[in-house]
């Protein structure tokens, strides 16, 4: 099951489709292995989630939080920042709706266990993500 939650008004301003956009790009990262909840939101509730469980200070654009072990195979929560991502997709000169889906995908794949701490992982992972957003129509993030 994937719960998508909106609380931050922009998102269904700037994509009013942004559920829509959400769920395939969760879909696809997950392949069937269990559930997620997606939280769009403000920088605000990202910068004081980043401060509260990660210890730093100001928004990013997206956090995984993993679940523990658990009979209903939830994953875990991701938290998505408007502005942020607003930003970003306006300095990489691409669409909202595409950075949103890549960024699903990549908090999705957190979720799952990838990581991009080495070149190596970092590697792994991105081949990952351009084959989901591919099969999603969205061009290479990376390019």
């Amino acid at each position: 099951m994937i719960d998508i939650e909106i609380e931050d008004e922009a998102w269904i301003a700037a994509l009013p489709g942004a559920e829509a956009l959400v769920l395939p790009a969760a879909e696809a990262a997950l392949e069937a292995r269990g559930g997620v909840t997606i939280l769009l939101t403000d920088d605000d509730s990202v910068a004081e989630l980043n401060e509260r469980f990660r210890g730093k200070t100001g928004p990013t654009n997206v956090l995984s939080f993993p679940a523990p072990t658990n009979p209903e195979d939830h994953l875990g929560d991701i938290a998505l920042a408007y502005g942020v991502c607003a930003r970003e997709a306006a300095e990489q000169g691409k669409p909202l709706a595409h950075h949103l889906q890549h960024l699903v995908a990549h908090g999705v794949l957190h979720l799952l266990g990838y990581d991009h701490l080495t070149e190596a992982e970092a590697e792994a992972m991105e081949a990952l993500e351009r084959q989901i957003l591919a099969g999603l129509g969205v061009p290479d993030p990376y390019a």
